[in-house]
């Protein structure tokens, strides 16, 4: 799913916008669910993955969404003109988001849930070194590149080897992916930005996203086999009704909501406990080892992050 920092640019009406207010009790609340959702994204791809692959469940959840959202799209009086008018960096979005989650669900073959969490959240940090060098105006402040040192100096501390964990190996390689994931977040990140969609109404951005994710990992996911090898299980179709229906719709319209409503800094603080979630419900429904390196290079980074983008 593309993440909250970038959804916030994307938001951002071209000349001003609706007055913004401070968080109250009803925002912070539905923020705290926003992010258990999303803590709970990895989890429930990895809890079902011997029924059905984390690059299916990707693509089956992009598609489907995409006609949702769709729908959304056509009931806003979006039409094909409108479209093609952004089509050439809505095609290099849904690209960045199609490899995004080409990463997470690669990754997630190898790495834990918690883990993926984390690294997935690199993306702020990504983005802002992006923007510091193609974006006027988005230099990069002192207190922000000592943020960039402690979230790159957290992350080198959580990929650390530990040598008491079983597949340590293969956990690295996933961490590793997981950090390609974040990258490629980041070049949406970017190419919103700097594009035309930086004007274009959200739904539409999204659109572009899942709408490409589908068409390009669904024949893929055929080709490797991994539609035929489903097991539908209640299990799985809970899964994929929840990354459906929760994460790539309502979670992301509720987003919307909030960002028209609220200041996008405030909201983007709240965000940071979507992570958090990640890694405790990784350790508490997966039963995923949490190494001492691992527990304080991911707090590091985490603190890097919200000095970046406070």
């Amino acid at each position: 799913m593309q993440n909250a920092k970038q959804l916030s640019h994307a938001m951002e009406p071209a000349g001003g916008g609706p007055v913004r207010r401070h968080l109250d009790m009803q925002a912070s609340a539905l923020m705290v669910l926003f992010c258990l959702a999303l803590g709970f994204q990895q989890v429930a791809i990895k809890m079902v993955a011997t029924d059905i692959s984390p690059l299916a469940q990707i693509a089956l959840r992009s598609s489907l969404a995409a006609l949702l959202v769709g729908a959304l799209v056509y009931q806003q009086g979006i039409r094909a003109g409108d479209l093609r008018a952004h089509l050439g960096p809505g095609i290099l979005v849904g690209l960045g988001f199609a490899a995004e989650f080409v990463f997470v669900a690669w990754g997630l073959n190898y790495t834990l849930a918690s883990h993926m969490s984390v690294f997935l959240y690199t993306a702020p940090v990504f983005a802002a070194l992006g923007l510091h060098l193609l974006v006027p105006g988005e230099q990069l402040t002192r207190r922000q590149w000592m943020g960039v040192g402690l979230a790159f100096a957290g992350m080198v501390l959580a990929m650390a080897p530990a040598t008491d964990i079983e597949n340590a190996g293969d956990i690295l390689r996933g961490d590793l992916l997981g950090l390609l994931a974040g990258l490629a977040w980041a070049a949406t990140t970017l190419v919103i930005r700097r594009s035309s969609l930086s004007e274009a109404p959200p739904v539409q951005t999204l659109f572009y996203q899942l709408a490409i994710a589908g068409l390009l990992l669904l024949p893929v996911t055929a080709l490797l086999g991994d539609l035929g090898r489903i097991q539908a299980t209640g299990a799985v179709v809970a899964s994929l009704t929840f990354q459906t229906l929760v994460i790539s719709l309502a979670a992301l319209l509720l987003w919307f909501a909030l960002l028209r409503r609220y200041f996008a800094s405030q909201l983007g603080i709240f965000s940071f406990l979507s992570p958090v979630f990640g890694v405790l419900f990784g350790a508490l429904l997966l039963g995923e080892p949490l190494t001492i390196n691992f527990l304080a290079g991911g707090l590091l980074l985490l603190i890097g992050l919200l000095v970046v983008t406070r």
